[in-house]
């Protein structure tokens, strides 16, 4: 590989980043945030990087690598025609025309798209996960007696936190219909109704193919939360800024851990991602109670990597500054789909 790569930095037509950020809000810049940071960062590395933008027809694609011929398409395309279903495919067409890139390989992806499947392969696996059940699109269900509140109810599909809010946890079979008909009216997902783990909010980054590495645990904390507030990563705490300082979020590397706790967290994170055939990197939600016992909630492959998101401050934690992150995915990509790891 040479040391200045032709890069085409997929993304969706939404997510264009300007130039610059000169004279742009916080809230202006969230939409294009990660793509922005990512350009920047390889054009300083001296990669001749460009944004390939993806709509809903894979003919664009084509035609862009055949003009470009890319060394690696940069991956960060979170949906196709609009849902997040289709990028698994946009990638296995990628590696039929033998084209290298970045981020999670089509099969991890997809498992990553359903909660439900997810769930099922960890559970199969013996990886703990809060129990669950799913009320298809439209279609009305009876709590089973398993389910015992408090539960919280998500879109069985989206991510992002899209659908979370303090009124997902339920503590009632009122509250729980009203909740599982806003994800079906206003999302037009599933549902997913999950036993409420009470306990800290922790976060994995992951980094690798067959061998993998793992950053420093992270925490989600909050500090200011009304009273009764569940703590949890809602839409609102995801992406509004002045939200944020509102609840005294603040997010770092997890403190009162033990080492064997530290441990035990690693390896089932590794065991996780590997069960799920995730490559590239992934962010592994965790619940831990007060007991110790800790909940896989769900991983995300290919998560946020803005230069101020929680792996790239986990990754530079352990020593791994945003271009030499950068870099190792890269190469990750490449050496993935040359089949060298």
């Amino acid at each position: 590989m040479p040391k200045k790569l032709r890069i085409s930095v997929m993304m969706q037509a939404g997510c264009v980043p300007p130039k610059s950020d000169a004279g742009l809000s916080e809230q202006e810049m969230m939409s294009c945030k990660t793509e922005y940071h990512v350009l920047q960062a390889l054009k300083r590395l001296g990669h001749d990087a460009e944004p390939l933008v993806v709509a809903s027809e894979l003919n664009v694609i084509r035609e862009a690598i055949s003009i470009r011929k890319p060394h690696v398409v940069f991956n960060l395309l979170e949906e196709f025609r609009g849902l997040d279903f289709y990028v698994p495919y946009v990638l296995g067409y990628l590696e039929l025309i033998r084209q290298p890139y970045t981020g999670c390989n089509p099969r991890g992806l997809l498992f990553a798209t359903s909660k439900a499947l997810q769930r099922k392969i960890l559970r199969h696996h013996r990886i703990l996960v809060p129990d669950f059940y799913v009320v298809p699109y439209l279609k009305k269900t009876r709590r089973p007696a398993r389910m015992q509140f408090p539960l919280i109810v998500k879109s069985a599909t989206a991510h992002g936190s899209v659908g979370i809010a303090q009124a997902s946890v339920v503590h009632d079979d009122e509250k729980l219909n009203e909740r599982i008909a806003f994800i079906h009216h206003e999302l037009s997902n599933d549902a997913i109704i999950e036993e409420y783990v009470e306990g800290r909010e922790l976060y994995v980054a992951l980094l690798g193919n067959q061998r993998i590495e793992a950053f420093p645990i992270w925490e989600m904390i909050f500090e200011k939360l009304p009273d009764g507030a569940a703590n949890i990563a809602t839409s609102k705490i995801k992406w509004d800024t002045n939200y944020q300082q509102r609840i005294g979020l603040k997010t770092g590397a997890a403190e009162n851990l033990t080492e064997s706790d530290v441990k035990r967290i690693i390896h089932l994170c590794k065991r996780a991602y590997r069960v799920l055939n995730q490559s590239g990197y992934a962010r592994i939600d965790l619940r831990m109670t007060a007991d110790g016992r800790v909940y896989v909630i769900e991983s995300n492959p290919n998560p946020q990597i803005a230069i101020d998101e929680e792996f790239a401050e986990s990754a530079l934690m352990a020593g791994v500054d945003y271009e030499s992150l950068l870099t190792r995915i890269i190469q990750l990509g490449t050496r993935y789909h040359a089949g060298l790891e």
